[in-house]
């Protein structure tokens, strides 16, 4: 595995390419279960793109995004009976500040100067996202700092800020958290995804993925993908791996809009194990 800090060694990356690609064409199939999974910050990323920071957007609340992009399951009054989103160490938070990510700005379009503020907190939702013609259906004072265009030609509206996973409280490695798994699978990098219109029920694949057996690993495996619904997912989280592990994915075309705008923007997170996920094989599902 590729070691990370804060240099990059283009060298070292290019070495471990080469050993996973001679994995990935050795790697056993899947067996179709439940499974623990362990996964890594690089995928992560893109589920809690999908399934925090998407259903967190006040206008996709309201229903404004209905006819391109979907609504949410996260509405108004799950805000108010402080849903339980996640497991109790689920902590997210939006911050348009973070220093290195890809949606860090000082105002927005608005010429509302940006910040950061919780979404999730101790597993619970508390807040979404808000432009400063949205802030009032929230009872708040001032806007999130959340209104972008792509262009100096396109109209302003309310965009994503990054979102991010908060390092867990207990001290604990990569390695500490998969010798605590019995039965699981280590997964690593993006694939594909799918998700419904109210971002709630959601696949997901990935580039690299590992069997976990007895608290090691033990073999490369391909063919993988979990399914899920987004709160029975958060609350299945019972471990997040401590700062010395969080790092950041981040993308250039996060799409919205009609007609379309692209944005920037970054998730971080730590390794995060959930537990009792139901995995697939794909070559089975495609027959």
């Amino acid at each position: 595995m590729v070691s990370y800090g804060k240099s990059y060694d283009m060298r070292e990356d290019a070495i471990a390419a080469a050993v996973q690609a001679r994995e990935k064409l050795t790697a056993t199939s899947v067996r179709p279960g439940q499974y623990d999974l362990v996964l890594d910050p690089n995928h992560l990323g893109l589920t809690i793109h999908e399934s925090v920071g998407h259903p967190l957007e006040l206008d996709r609340v309201l229903g404004y995004e209905a006819n391109f992009a979907g609504t949410s399951f996260a509405t108004l009054d799950k805000r108010e009976q402080r849903f339980q989103y996640g497991s109790e160490i689920v902590n997210l938070i939006a911050d348009k500040t973070e220093v290195g990510s890809l949606g860090a700005v000082g105002y927005d379009d608005e010429g509302v100067q940006t910040k950061a503020w919780p979404l999730i907190e101790n597993g619970k939702l508390v807040d979404y996202q808000a432009t400063r013609d949205q802030a009032h259906i929230l009872g708040k004072t001032e806007s999130d700092g959340c209104s972008y265009a792509d262009s100096w030609a396109s109209v302003q509206f309310q965009r994503m800020p990054n979102v991010s996973l908060q390092p867990g409280k207990v001290p604990m490695s990569v390695a500490d958290m998969i010798a605590g798994v019995d039965n699981g699978i280590y997964i690593l990098g993006r694939g594909s995804f799918s998700i419904d219109q109210q971002r709630y029920n959601a696949q997901f694949g990935g580039t690299l993925f590992y069997e976990i057996k007895n608290g090691q690993i033990t073999q490369p495996l391909e063919d993988v993908a979990y399914q899920m619904r987004t709160p029975e997912f958060w609350n299945a989280c019972s471990a997040i791996c401590d700062e010395r592990d969080y790092r950041s994915w981040g993308s250039f075309n996060d799409g919205k809009g009609q007609p379309s705008q692209s944005s920037a923007v970054s998730h971080g997170s730590p390794t995060t194990r959930f537990d009792g996920i139901n995995v697939i094989n794909t070559a089975r599902s495609l027959g």
